[in-house]
């Protein structure tokens, strides 16, 4: 029997489709490998960027300017106090007016009843009972501009309507006055009246202070 010989050409061919084959096992896309994530955290600002609306909340806050606003007490060290004469009073009394000056040099206000005493014995010894006060009286804001006034009337009830024994009279060295919410007294000289050492009566009755002009009494 004869054997069949396969022809090379064939051989050749079956060989460079082997190759072929292997090429494209080889040579193909490749599955990319996977690759790390590093998870950064961004250090926080110093200062985060205002919103408009917190924005405008805060400038709505603060006034123009800086300014607080409205116009302050009165201090004592901003006043000084006098005695001008009043209506006159009624028999056996007397009315004068307390004056308040503004003579510092910004406006300020008053409002009430000034707390008002008799003081002496030449060192600020209190005499006798504090002023009563007229609640029946007006008593408006007064805002004093600097140099303006502000007048309280001032009822002092002679000392000689009282027996002696119960008022134990004494001459003053003047009155000791707080300007209304103030913990700070003037000193004004009035030593033409008569005070009553004795708590037991009240010579003293005061209205609170008034533009200057305006005092009913």
């Amino acid at each position: 029997m004869q054997r069949r010989v396969r022809p090379p050409l064939l051989l050749a061919v079956g060989l460079v489709a082997v190759g072929v084959l292997a090429g494209c096992s080889s040579g193909g896309t490749a599955t990319p490998s996977a690759t790390a994530t590093k998870t950064v955290t961004a250090a926080p600002s110093s200062s985060a960027p205002s919103s408009p609306a917190s924005t405008s909340a805060a400038a709505a806050s603060t006034p123009a300017g800086g300014a607080t606003g409205g116009t302050g007490v009165c201090a004592a060290s901003a006043l000084t106090g006098s005695i001008e004469a009043g209506s006159g009073g009624a028999a056996g009394s007397t009315y004068v007016h307390l004056v308040l000056q503004n003579t510092g040099t910004a406006t300020c206000t008053l409002q009430g009843w000034p707390g008002v005493s008799f003081v002496g014995e030449t060192n600020g010894t209190q005499l006798g009972n504090a002023a009563s006060e007229d609640r029946a009286s007006a008593h408006p804001t007064v805002t004093l501009t600097a140099g303006q006034k502000a007048v309280a009337p001032l009822k002092i009830t002679n000392a000689e309507n009282y027996p002696s024994g119960q008022c134990d009279p004494i001459s003053p060295d003047g009155l000791r006055v707080y300007p209304p919410g103030s913990k700070q007294s003037l000193f004004v000289a009035a030593t033409e009246y008569t005070a009553c050492r004795s708590t037991a009566v009240t010579v003293l009755n005061v209205q609170a202070l008034v533009p200057e002009g305006q005092a009913a009494d």
